[in-house]
């Protein structure tokens, strides 16, 4: 690279960081609000993130860094580089799209509609937090018109999540639900259940915490550069590759509650410190897409920590901690426990069957809310119904129902079909590490997870933004996303719990 180009490259890397570092320390302040913050801190909050959100959104849509693009896109850089600003190009050109006003008024009622979904969860009531989902939805249309779409608004907010995705490449998907997982989930119906009240006893928070943290540490969750908290709704947030937090929330009475969704964040956040160091701020140091992410915390919950080998190795850990609760119960009924399958209220507690309907009813509601052909008051109404529909259960009130996510009060519509093409994703990584990794299920019973997490950093994590989700995975697998791994892969767990024959 030519000695102007390496001067552009650089002033562009010190334009990206400066903004990256603005955006980071939002995030501090974001996981602060969800974590730590007293309430009546709430409103300086929201000035405090509107502020850095909008001076980094200024950056990113600066007529100087425009200018440095345009000039760096016919320069002579090498591969690294030449991603980078292609990527960079693709995000400003975006970014342009949206005023300052506006980015500062999405972050001031991002903030406002997340503490009024606090409050409704504890009074359990779903009319306080309306009237601020309402605002949101109504600016979240806004942003959709901004972006542009050719089809469905919905396209325009798919594609802050997961590149490329749209309606009529979803519905497809969904619609492959509705037909291939029920008679699965009907034969299991028949099969004797499996039992997993033992998980229904007295488990005390700090045992449950300690065991937590040893599992996060024999992943490989790097706690020199990480840790993890308790918050309302589990989650993953990074500020850099070097400090990456997780949080999850514990009841004394169901050992499920936290256990999984520990492990499901540990798989966000060994992705996130999995990440290129040097390439802190720039496309190639961050995820390539929502539906990636969620493939690293599905395999890693699910593939891994609701398979027999992981328990193998970590079962008789657990028991040495609650040998009361647990005297009677083999690795095995554990494993079945852990993997028992039935319609549920709680999404994040859901088996691997019943989940992506949790995941389609949230999806369907969406695409009505963004269109506007379903008002925010008639959600909690729209929620039973299709519970109902689909699982066959009904929430007896909001906080098991329509309150038990937070994603809406972040205005993140969009990003729940992530988590079904995460979970397909997943397995069929799954299916490849088991053929790249000589005896790899013998090494996870040892609890030798090194080479597995070795496997992701060298597939997936150290590529950032360079390719798309649907490019990765050729490069991984060699095709792209096909369901019917996901599909081989319950069929063979659910063999092993149920002992039935799909």
């Amino acid at each position: 690279m030519e000695k102007n180009s390496k001067q552009l490259y650089s002033t562009y890397t010190s334009l990206m960081q400066k903004a990256a570092d603005l955006n980071y320390a939002s995030a501090v302040l974001g996981w602060d609000l969800e974590v730590y913050m007293p309430p009546k801190g709430a409103e300086a909050r929201a000035r405090q993130l509107a502020t850095l959100a909008t001076q980094a959104h200024e950056i990113l849509t600066s007529n100087e860094l425009g200018r440095l693009l345009e000039e760096l896109s016919a320069s002579d850089l090498d591969d690294t580089e030449k991603n980078n600003v292609r990527l960079s190009r693709e995000d400003y050109e975006k970014n342009k799209k949206l005023p300052s006003s506006f980015v500062d008024e999405l972050s001031r009622q991002t903030s406002e509609c997340f503490n009024a979904w606090v409050e409704a969860r504890k009074k359990n009531d779903f009319g306080i937090f309306a009237p601020s989902l309402s605002k949101m939805i109504a600016l979240k249309r806004k942003q959709a018109e901004l972006y542009g779409y050719s089809a469905h608004p919905y396209d325009a907010l798919l594609d802050e999540y997961e590149k490329g995705a749209t309606v009529a490449l979803l519905d497809p998907i969904f619609s492959g639900i509705r037909q291939q997982l029920p008679p699965i989930l009907e034969q299991i119906k028949d099969a004797k259940q499996v039992d997993n009240s033992f998980f229904y006893q007295h488990f005390p928070k700090q045992k449950q915490w300690d065991f937590s943290i040893d599992v996060l540490k024999g992943m490989g969750f790097d706690f020199e550069a990480g840790r993890q908290d308790y918050s309302e709704h589990p989650f993953t947030t990074s500020f850099a590759a070097t400090d990456v937090r997780v949080t999850t929330r514990v009841d004394e009475h169901n050992y499920q509650s936290m256990l999984w969704s520990c492990i499901h964040e540990g798989g966000h956040g060994l992705y996130e410190q999995g990440l290129p160091e040097d390439q802190y701020g720039l496309p190639l140091g961050s995820p390539a897409s929502l539906g990636i992410h969620e493939s690293q915390s599905r395999f890693w919950e699910n593939c891994i920590g609701r398979g027999l080998d992981f328990w193998k190795f970590f079962y008789p850990k657990l028991q040495m901690l609650f040998p009361e609760q647990l005297a009677k119960v083999t690795a095995e009924d554990f494993f079945k426990a852990a993997n028992k399958v039935d319609p549920s209220l709680i999404r994040t507690e859901a088996d691997e069957v019943t989940y992506h309907f949790h995941v389609m009813i949230r999806y369907e509601i969406e695409k009505e809310l963004i269109l506007g052909t379903l008002d925010p008051m008639d959600l909690p109404a729209k929620w039973k119904e299709m519970y109902n529909k689909y699982l066959g259960v009904s929430a007896a009130d909001d906080k098991t129902g329509v309150l038990q996510d937070v994603h809406w009060s972040h205005g993140s519509f969009g990003y729940f079909p992530t988590y079904t093409l995460g979970s397909f994703y997943a397995a069929q990584f799954y299916a490849q590490a088991q053929k790249d990794i000589d005896g790899l299920l013998p090494k996870v019973a040892n609890g030798e997870l090194t080479g597995l997490l070795h496997w992701l950093r060298e597939k997936v994590h150290v590529h950032g933004r360079r390719y798309t989700s649907e490019e990765l995975c050729t490069q991984i697998t060699g095709k792209g996303l096909d369901p019917a791994y996901f599909l081989d892969y319950v069929k063979d767990k659910y063999r092993a719990v149920y002992g039935v024959n799909s």
